[in-house]
């Protein structure tokens, strides 16, 4: 299968790169008869964008969603849907430097060399963050899926240049994660943040952290053992995500420091229904999901893209060199990869449910 398709019944394709004229998704496997418009996916896609130029690269696209087809008089027609965000704010120069020296941390030198010097080397072509905008846009019709079934997806940012947030509750993230630029439900760890981000930025430099996405209200026993388990495809995709470093479920690499009778979510009934007294396993066991809130955390390393001088090699002279990079690059990914992570969660849900048969192939409107 080719690498830039994702899902079984519900898959999505992307397409596009940083500087290219645009960048795309092709849904196929939707319903049909989700009653959903342009501003359901435009309101997706306007949460990219933390409002604070402080904290982001001064490229600020318009992002306005243009649907090609799969969807007419307000449903979906059952037909692949296609849909395309246009680039605009592009500044090619700012890239003719690294068409022959590599910057350290990107995928510039193993692309060149896979693609035999022919990569769009451009923001870094297809593997920049731009290529997030499809994932939302398809997210959004995954999450307009889910809520069919009261399904809730979430994400926040837990962690930014080692400043980690306190506990928070579900309803705090509800309310508070997009009324400030770090995404971040917890005011004062957020303060924090910003002023690391800033600082970082200032020096010359950038810094990484953690975002934690969950699933709430799906029912146990979803997943597909063995190798297209719950889990599974959930880590494929969000390991997809440009600047993913790594991926741990619950309790994570904890776990392995922990005794069985501490890491073992015991059984018990909640009016009538079985729940676990902790979610140690992150909602999932066996790839298949328990029934508890999905819980996952995704770890970002800090963007490449720095203006402090590195060493490089010169791919047309072969001899060591050094490179400053140029342009207008984000100084932490973090809070742009909140709403990311909510859709790459949704996409597999989506996927998943239609395999069970959760999701109907017709959408009844009643």
């Amino acid at each position: 299968m080719p690498g830039n398709k994702f899902g079984l019944e519900f898959s999505i394709s992307i397409f596009g790169e940083s500087h290219g004229k645009c960048v795309g998704v092709l849904i196929d496997g939707c319903p049909a008869g989700l009653k959903i418009s342009e501003n359901d996916i435009q309101k997706e896609l306007d949460k990219r964008i933390p409002k604070d130029e402080k904290i982001i690269s001064s490229r600020i696209e318009e992002d306005k969603v243009e649907v090609l087809s799969g969807i007419y008089q307000g449903f979906s027609t059952g037909a692949p849907i296609c849909m395309i965000v246009r680039n605009k704010d592009v500044i090619d120069a700012d890239y003719e430097e690294i068409k022959f020296k590599p910057r350290p941390g990107h995928a510039d030198y193993p692309a060149w060399v896979k693609y035999g010097g022919f990569n769009d080397y451009r923001g870094g072509g297809i593997f920049s963050g731009r290529l997030t905008v499809p994932f939302i846009m398809a997210g959004a019709i995954a999450k307009k899926l889910l809520k069919q079934l009261n399904i809730e997806v979430l994400a926040h940012t837990i962690e930014i240049a080692g400043i980690k947030i306190k506990e928070v509750s579900i309803e705090d993230i509800k309310r508070k994660v997009y009324l400030n630029p770090m995404r971040c439900a917890d005011e004062e760890a957020a303060i924090l943040m910003r002023k690391a981000i800033i600082k970082a930025a200032e020096e010359g430099d950038s810094v990484g952290g953690i975002v934690e996405g969950l699933a709430i209200n799906l029912p146990a026993g979803i997943g597909e053992p063995i190798f297209d388990s719950l889990d599974s495809d959930l880590a494929k995709i969000l390991f997809s995500i440009p600047g993913v470093k790594g991926v741990e479920f619950g309790l994570g690499f904890k776990a392995s420091r922990v005794k069985g009778s501490i890491n073992n979510d015991e059984y018990i009934l909640v009016n009538g229904k079985i729940k676990t007294l902790t979610n140690n396993a992150g909602g999932i066991l066996g790839g298949l999901s328990t029934g508890m809130p999905i819980s996952v955390k995704i770890a970002f390393k800090p963007p490449s893209s720095i203006k402090k001088k590195q060493k490089t090699v010169n791919l047309k002279t072969f001899k060591e060199d050094w490179i400053e990079v140029k342009g207008r690059h984000d100084p932490c990914i973090v809070p742009k990869a909140v709403p990311v992570v909510e859709a790459c969660i949704a996409i597999t849900l989506c996927d998943h449910l239609i395999r069970a048969g959760l999701i109907p192939k017709v959408i009844k409107n009643e």
